[in-house]
């Protein structure tokens, strides 16, 4: 066989060649106080979150998250990232949140919690990505089309 000539079983020796990248774990982005901040987004609502150590304390628009969220399977929204990542009240959060509904806002504040917890610890980011928490849900209301009710919905039909 001559050199020019190549072969499959000559070609996997050519996998060791490759140049091997030895790459750092991403820094901690945190502020002159500590903080780590992230932006949430879910359906209209946006939430800015900021992230620091403490005894697990969530206020929400300066108010605490029983008097904001009252429903209590919005305030487990919010503990989800905490739960998965096994550092439920370790964390005081403080966000701001604008547009939507109660629903949306506190799956925009999950979304920022989640952000902000990798932004702390990069670490954190395997787990957070593998139950989905760190996708932005892009699901949006449809919009209203002309001749009918609602985006779908006809006009109920009289036949007199």
């Amino acid at each position: 066989m001559t050199e020019s000539e190549t072969t499959l079983s000559d070609l996997k020796d050519l996998g060791g060649l490759q140049p091997e990248v030895d790459e750092a774990p991403p820094e901690p982005v945190r502020d002159a106080q500590g903080r780590s901040y992230a932006t949430g987004r879910r359906k209209d609502a946006v939430a800015r979150v900021w992230v620091k150590p403490g005894s697990g304390r969530i206020t929400v628009n300066g108010r605490d998250q029983e008097t904001y969220f009252a429903r209590p399977v919005l305030r487990m929204l919010l503990a989800q990232p905490f739960l998965v990542t096994e550092r439920l009240n370790q964390f005081d959060v403080i966000c701001t949140v604008t547009g939507g509904g109660l629903s949306g806002q506190a799956g925009a504040v999950r979304h920022g919690i989640s952000r902000a917890l990798v932004n702390y610890e990069p670490e954190l980011r395997v787990r957070l990505k593998a139950v989905g928490f760190l996708t932005r849900d892009s699901r949006q209301v449809e919009r209203k089309k002309y001749g009918k009710r609602k985006a779908r919905r006809s006009f109920q039909f009289s036949k007199r």
